[in-house]
């Protein structure tokens, strides 16, 4: 399976850097190389809410669009991980590890026994 991990450098409530390492599919490392992008600069509790926002858009139907009012920047561009159920797993890796990061949980994070999604 994919292994990742994440580097957050915290400053006050602002993440100042991001970086990551690890070994996965195409997938899970276009989903963390542009996580990293957009969470350069965002508050924690912005970093959080990006979390529900992407998690809630890379597990909606293919044909769900971007709810009002949410931008997701390049984002968008993980939306075709949609169409195959089982690869929303890798999409969502990158993500889960930054949910734990956020929340303190050091233990490893996995998506192995997710279902897949909108099923």
């Amino acid at each position: 399976g994919d292994k990742m991990v994440l580097y957050l450098d915290v400053e006050g409530a602002h993440i100042e850097d991001v970086g990551f390492e690890g070994s996965g599919c195409a997938i899970s490392t276009a989903s963390a190389s542009l996580m990293t992008e957009q969470l350069k600069g965002l508050t924690l509790e912005e970093a959080t809410r990006l979390f529900d926002e992407v998690h809630r858009f890379l597990t909606q139907p293919p044909d769900t669009p971007v709810p009002q009012g949410v931008s997701l920047g390049k984002l968008v561009a993980l939306g075709g991980v949609r169409q195959y159920p089982a690869r929303v797993k890798c999409a969502t890796l990158p993500w889960h590890t930054l949910d734990a990061a956020l929340h303190n949980r050091l233990e490893p994070v996995t998506t192995e026994g997710e279902p897949d999604a909108h099923h």
